[in-house]
């Protein structure tokens, strides 16, 4: 399922689960097992948008890259990414990312 995604377009694999641990700072142990229930998640707590920034700039793309693809100046590129990683940051979105938020 996770092979036409837009995380796939920018990566070869599913690593999104490295990153998300890393930005929300979370345990990768703790994350949602399924890779495509932690995916569908991500997809719904992020814009569209957000989420092609989050793949882009997690692939290492150019700042000149990012630019082009949204059409953003230096200064919007940044906000952007603030707001992104400030969101992923947020408790309510953050804590949707634990398997023990599934339980309930």
């Amino acid at each position: 399922m996770l092979d036409n995604t837009v995380w796939r377009q920018y990566h070869k694999d599913n690593s999104f689960r490295t990153y998300i641990a890393e930005f929300c700072s979370i345990d990768e142990v703790d994350l949602i097992v399924e890779d495509n229930e932690l995916y569908t998640v991500l997809k719904a707590k992020l814009t569209k948008k957000e989420l092609k920034l989050f793949a882009m700039d997690c692939a290492n793309s150019t700042e000149k890259a990012l630019k082009k693809e949204f059409s953003y100046e230096d200064a919007d590129l940044e906000k952007a990414k603030f707001k992104l990683y400030k969101k992923l940051k947020q408790d309510k979105v953050r804590l949707d990312f634990r398997e023990s938020s599934r339980e309930r």
